[in-house]
C-alpha cells in the first residue's frame, strides 16, 4: 500500500547537513535517480527554503497552494508535506538543511526567534518581497566556493542564521508580539507533545499533565500565542494529519482513521465532519 513518501536528507556532494541547489540541478538529480515524484505531496525530514529568483507560479505546502514570484521565500519545516506544480514557470534555489545543523550551529536565542522552523502551526510559510535573497545567495555561494575551507561550515551557518532572522523580522514587522519567553517555551513543548502523542490522546488534561501545568494555564498560553484554545490546536493538528493521509488516494479511509488514532470509523467521520463541514469521503472526492 502506497503512502505519502518520507524524504530524508541526501546529498550527492557528500554534505550531511546543508546544501544549496538550483531548481534546475534539483530536478536533474531527481531525473537521474528518481526516488519520488516531486510534483506529488512528499514529507521532508529536514528544513527547506524555496527562494524564487525569477518568474512566478504556485507551490503547495500542507495541501495549500501558495502563489510565488520573484522575491518570494517559502519556509518548509521538517515534517511538512509539499509539492512542486507541474511545468512551473519560475526559477530559483532550494536550500535544505537538517535539524542537527540548526541545533549545532545556531544560537538558542536565534532558534527562539525563527518561529517557523519549530512553530509552523502559527506562522505562514510564505514570505513575500524579501529584499535579502540576492545578498544571501551571493554570500553563501561565495563561501561555499571558497578554496579556504577553514571554519567554512560555521560561516555558512551564520550567513543562513542571519538571513533567517532577517526574514522573520520582515515577516513579523506588522504583527504584534506574542507572549513571553516562558510561554513560548511551554507552547513549543506542547506542540512537540501533540505531534508525538496525538494518535494516543486528544485530551487537553493529558497534555497539561505532561507539562506539569493546569489545563487553565495551558489554555491561557494557547490563547496568548494562537488566539485559540488548546483543544482547538489539537483538533486542527489532527485534521491536518488526516488530510495529509487522505490526500494519498491509495490509502483507504478506514486505514486513515486507524493511522490517526481512531478505533472506530464512525467516530473518525463525526470528528472530521464536525471540524471541516465535510465527511472524509466528501473531502476525498473534492481533491
Amino acid at each position: 500500500m502506497n503512502s505519502i513518501p518520507n524524504i530524508s536528507f541526501k546529498s550527492t556532494e557528500g554534505s550531511t547537513d546543508i546544501e544549496f541547489l538550483s531548481l534546475a540541478e534539483l530536478f536533474s538529480r531527481i531525473e537521474e535517480n528518481p526516488s519520488h515524484n516531486p510534483h506529488l505531496p512528499h514529507r521532508i525530514s529536514f528544513f527547506a527554503l524555496l527562494i524564487v529568483t525569477e518568474g512566478k507560479g504556485v507551490h503547495q505546502v500542507d495541501l495549500k497552494n501558495y502563489a510565488v514570484q520573484k522575491g518570494s521565500v517559502l519556509k518548509i519545516a521538517k515534517g511538512q508535506v509539499h509539492a512542486f506544480q507541474k511545468n512551473f514557470q519560475y526559477d530559483g534555489y532550494l536550500v535544505v538543511f537538517t535539524e542537527d545543523f540548526v541545533l549545532r550551529y545556531f544560537s538558542t536565542s536565534s532558534i527562539n526567534f525563527i518561529s517557523h522552523l519549530y512553530n509552523y502551526h502559527i506562522s505562514e510559510p510564505l514570505v513575500e518581497h524579501s529584499p535579502f535573497n540576492d545578498f544571501f545567495l551571493e554570500k553563501a555561494s561565495e563561501e561555499l566556493q571558497s578554496k579556504n575551507s577553514y571554519a567554512q561550515k560555521e560561516i555558512v551557518a551564520k550567513i543562513l542564521e542571519i538571513y533567517l532572522l532577517k526574514l522573520e523580522r520582515h515577516a513579523q514587522q506588522d504583527l504584534p508580539e506574542k507572549g513571553n519567553k516562558k510561554h513560548q517555551a511551554l507552547f513549543t513543548q506542547f506542540k512537540d507533545l501533540v505531534e508525538k502523542n496525538y494518535t494516543q490522546t486528544r485530551n487537553v488534561l493529558d497534555y497539561a499533565a505532561m507539562l506539569n501545568i493546569s489545563s487553565k494555564h495551558l489554555n491561557l498560553i494557547l490563547r496568548e500565542i494562537t488566539v485559540n484554545t488548546a483543544k482547538h490546536f489539537i483538533d486542527q493538528y489532527v485534521i491536518l494529519e488526516i488530510k495529509r493521509n487522505i490526500f494519498n488516494s491509495e490509502i483507504s479511509l478506514k486505514e486513515v482513521a486507524f493511522q490517526t488514532g481512531f478505533d472506530e470509523v464512525t467516530n473518525f467521520t463525526k470528528f472530521f465532519k464536525r471540524q471541516t463541514g465535510l465527511s472524509p469521503k466528501e473531502y476525498k472526492s473534492s481533491l
